[in-house]
C-alpha cells in the first residue's frame, strides 16, 4: 500500500463490528497501516454513513459515544471540506462511469484528496474512475 488512499464507509464499518470476522481484522489491518503512515484519507459522506450503520443497524451496535469517538479520531482524514463544486463533480463521474449517485461523491472526494486507490466493496475490483483505483480489500 502506497500513496493516499482513500477509505470507504463499509471498510471503516467492518472495522468496528464485532461480528464481522474476517471482513472486521482485513479492516482493521487496513486502517491501521493506513493511520500508521498517515496515508488515509475519507469524507464527512463516510463519517456520516459510519455513525449511522454502526450505531443503528449492526447486530451488536456501537454505543453512540464509542461511534462519537471514532468519528473525531478519523476527522483528521478528512482532506477537504464537501462543497457544491464536490457535489457537481460527482454527478459528472456518475455520468461518465454510470455508478450510483451515492458513490459518485466518494470518488469525488478520493479525486479531490488526491487519493491512488479507493478502498471498498460497492464499486468493481480494479476498476479505475476519475484516476482513482478501486480495490475490493475482502475479495
Amino acid at each position: 500500500m502506497t500513496g493516499i488512499a482513500f477509505v470507504d464507509s463499509n471498510v471503516l464499518i467492518y472495522a468496528h463490528d464485532r461480528s464481522a470476522g474476517a471482513k472486521r481484522d482485513r479492516a482493521v489491518a487496513i486502517c491501521g497501516h493506513l493511520w500508521s503512515e498517515r496515508t488515509g484519507c475519507l469524507s464527512v459522506q463516510v463519517l456520516q454513513e459510519f455513525f449511522v450503520t454502526v450505531t443503528r443497524k449492526l447486530r451488536t451496535p456501537v454505543a453512540r459515544a464509542q461511534a462519537r469517538e471514532v468519528v473525531r479520531a478519523c476527522s483528521p482524514w478528512v482532506l477537504n471540506p464537501t462543497t457544491p463544486q464536490t457535489v457537481l463533480r460527482a454527478t459528472k463521474i456518475g455520468e461518465a462511469a454510470r455508478i450510483g449517485f451515492w458513490d459518485a461523491p466518494i470518488l469525488a472526494a478520493a479525486e479531490q484528496c488526491g487519493a491512488e486507490t479507493l478502498y471498498s466493496e460497492d464499486l468493481n475490483d480494479g476498476q479505475s474512475i476519475a484516476g482513482v483505483r478501486v480495490v475490493n480489500p475482502f475479495k
